[in-house]
């Protein structure tokens, strides 16, 4: 199963897409319950209450998680996946092809150190 190109199919895996969220939740849901105390010898009200919590906890996340990861896996431009970049990703494309700036010269026997005229710093 060795494509050139991945299908948009293979990028958006749903089971392993459920299982990232799944697991973010449980762990959520944890923490919460650990936080609150729920593993400690408390009064049943407490633990009700802390149980209630992780699950709004875990739900929350579970949805935050798996509309976070989908948004960005339909940013992924399947074309794109195999080309090589070999440039700065943030770098914008006119960048590349100007020539960077020189710098002047200076005149003999001026001082190097001060200030050139229209420099800010002055």
């Amino acid at each position: 199963m060795s494509h050139e190109s991945p299908t948009r199919r293979d990028l958006l895996r749903p089971l392993q897409l459920l299982g990232l969220a799944f697991g973010a939740a449980l762990f959520a849901g944890v923490v919460t319950l650990v936080s609150m105390g729920f593993f400690q010898q408390r009064a049943s009200g407490e633990a009700e209450r802390a149980v209630v919590t992780a699950l709004v906890i875990a739900g929350v996340s579970f949805i935050a998680v798996l509309l976070i990861v989908s948004l960005l896996l339909l940013a992924v431009d399947p074309a794109q996946i195999t080309k090589q970049v070999d440039r700065p990703v943030l770098l914008d494309e006119s960048a590349d092809k100007a020539e960077p700036a020189k710098p002047a010269k200076p005149e003999p026997g001026a001082n190097p150190d001060a200030a050139a005229p229209g420099d800010p710093k002055a």
